[in-house]
This record gives C-alpha cells, structure tokens and sequence, in this order.
C-alpha cells in the first residue's frame, strides 16, 4: 500500500520511512532537487522507480515531501500512480520496448498473453505489487488541504498517519 505521513519537520516521517524499508529490505528512492529540475529529471526518476519495481521485480518505497514538489504537475502523476499504478506516456515507444524485452519472459512464465500490450499490463501489475509511495507532508498552511481537495487519491488510496511533535 501506499502512505502519507502527515507531520510538522522533525517529527520523525521520513527517518521511519527510511528504517521500514531498510528492515524490509527495500529499495528506497527519492528525488534530489537541483536549480534545473524540470519534468524531464522528473519523468526519468520515474522511469528509475518503475524498472526498479516493474523490471527488476524490487520491492519498493518511493519517499516524497512537499518540499519537493517544483511543479504541481508532480503531484498529478503521484495521483495516477496511487490511482491506477502508472503515469500516462512516461516511456517514450523506444524505450517501451527495452521494458518489453525486460518483463516479456517473466510475463510468459506467469501465463500472461504473448502480445506487447499483455507483457506492459504485466509490467504495470509487477509496479503496483512492487512499488510504495510514501509522501511526507506538513499540515501547516493551506497547502496540505488544498492538495488533498485538488489530488483525491492522496486520501482514497493511502494510508494516512499523523506525526506530532516530539515532547520536549
């Protein structure tokens, strides 16, 4: 399943998230933001985390905060990932193929069909076994509420866990 943490800064969100999946033995992944990320750096870190759960058949967590968000775009395909499992022409058709060719004897043995489209729904069936996104996010401001409103995924298909501040 999926998660959102719902905290204030150093209530602990993502240093839990980072010792599940590593008592889990998960692969775990997040963004690095530099000055250029755009939708291109983006789209490939996806493509990263989709061959790692879907090629590669790697349990993992995908960790995403709030303050990553440079373009709100990126929550749009966090929405369709936690919707449907997939972000709509992500892979581009060259390399549609080399994901092919990487799931078509995996899809075969578990007695999928022989046409493309049966081995890239296996794939996408592989990311959403494989694949759990874990978003980090604070409730100060409007920011949180406006997003929940705008992205209903964000609430229908996570699990939702609210962090408080540690006591002093």
């Amino acid at each position: 399943g999926h998660a959102l943490l719902v905290g204030v800064g150093g209530s602990g969100r993502q240093s839990l998230t980072r010792l599940a999946a590593s008592i889990g033995e998960f692969f775990q992944f997040s963004i690095e933001i530099t000055k250029n990320y755009d939708k291109t750096a983006w789209f490939e870190d996806l493509k990263t985390v989709f061959k790692k759960a879907g090629c590669e058949d790697k349990r993992t967590v995908f960790l995403f905060t709030d303050s990553q968000i440079v373009m709100e775009s990126m929550l749009e395909d966090i929405n369709n990932i936690l919707n449907t499992g997939s972000v709509p022409n992500l892979f581009p058709p060259d390399e549609v193929l080399q994901v092919l060719d990487a799931v078509s004897t995996k899809a075969k043995a578990a007695g999928r069909g022989l046409t493309p489209t049966d081995a890239f729904e296996f794939f996408i069936d592989q990311c959403r076994k494989n694949l759990h996104v874990v978003l980090c996010m604070s409730p100060i401001g409007s920011g949180l509420r406006d997003r929940l409103r705008q992205f209903p995924s964000l609430v229908n298909c996570c699990t939702i866990d609210w962090f408080f501040p540690w006591p002093a």
